[in-house]
């Protein structure tokens, strides 16, 4: 069980719950290729998040981290936090919250391994069209009743 705001124990979210809608914002965020502000809006989720869903936000949260590093041509930075992002999503496939993680994982590896490959010299070649989107099980992102239906990928 989790605190809340005012010390109450609350149930702690798992993988078959409902996605937060700031959850599905950050992942809007990561398929605009805005990836700082999907970090500032996982790392508030991942802050307050002591269940479960920690390391699948930090894991996304790195992801996303590790491809604002390759576009700053931080080579050193995108490949370890890529390497890190990879690593704490791995114990969340095939799927969580409703997001097709396995298929994250292995789009983002594809970017790894093109990175490893052309080393620091020769970052400006990466092919960005291989930066993954989030894609969602079903194709849209779950609703709840407090969030408008949104299509991510």
């Amino acid at each position: 069980m989790g605190r809340g705001d005012r010390g109450e124990t609350m149930p702690r979210a798992r993988c078959s719950d409902q996605p937060l809608p700031e959850f599905v914002t950050a992942l809007e965020q990561f398929n605009q290729g805005r990836f700082f502000e999907q970090h500032e809006t996982l790392e508030m989720l991942w802050r307050n998040e002591f269940g479960r869903l920690r390391g699948l936000y930090q894991g996304i949260l790195q992801v996303g981290v590790g491809f604002h590093h390759l576009k700053r041509g931080n080579y050193n930075g995108a490949v370890h936090l890529l390497e890190r992002g990879l690593s704490r999503l791995a114990a969340y496939a095939p799927a969580c919250q409703g997001v097709d993680v396995a298929r994250l994982i292995s789009e983002t590896r594809r970017c790894y391994e093109q990175l490893l490959s052309l080393g620091a010299q020769h970052l400006d070649a990466f092919d960005w069209s291989l930066v993954p989107q989030v894609h969602w099980t079903s194709g849209t992102p779950p609703t709840t009743s407090t969030q408008p239906e949104h299509h991510i990928g």
